[in-house]
């Protein structure tokens, strides 16, 4: 697995580590049951803090994309299809909002926004 953190992002360094596991998660580069990093060896090959690590791995598990085993590790938990059905909603709905503030400063109608979403979804564009 493949991490990699920015310094100079907005985002804090807890909150890409927890995105870049998510999403190696979503996109089965992760399967269940893989074993993860421990928090202290990834804490030193990202050189940084094992505890911006932990609150990582905290974040995932309560979330139910990691579980960890007491002396043995973090894995990679079962797939909850809801969870992952609702992160893909979540996505949606913020292409849907940029979509609808394109249009919105664009004067574009939201009639013609449906009916370019309706081609684009049949396959016709």
């Amino acid at each position: 697995m493949n991490i990699i953190i920015s310094n100079n992002s907005s985002i804090p360094i807890y909150e890409q580590i927890k995105n870049a596991i998510k999403q190696a998660i979503l996109k089965d580069e992760l399967n269940n049951e893989d074993m993860l990093p421990s928090v202290r060896n990834l804490a030193n090959e990202l050189n940084i803090s094992f505890l911006t690590v932990k609150r990582a791995y905290d974040d995932l598990e309560k979330e139910g994309y990691i579980k960890t085993v007491q002396g043995k590790g973090s894995f990679v938990a079962p797939k909850n299809l809801e969870i992952i059905k609702e992160e893909k909603l979540k996505q949606i709905q913020d292409y849907i909002q940029k979509i609808y503030d394109i249009s919105k400063i664009s004067n574009i109608s939201e009639q013609e926004v449906i009916e370019l979403f309706k081609i684009i979804f049949r396959g016709e564009f």
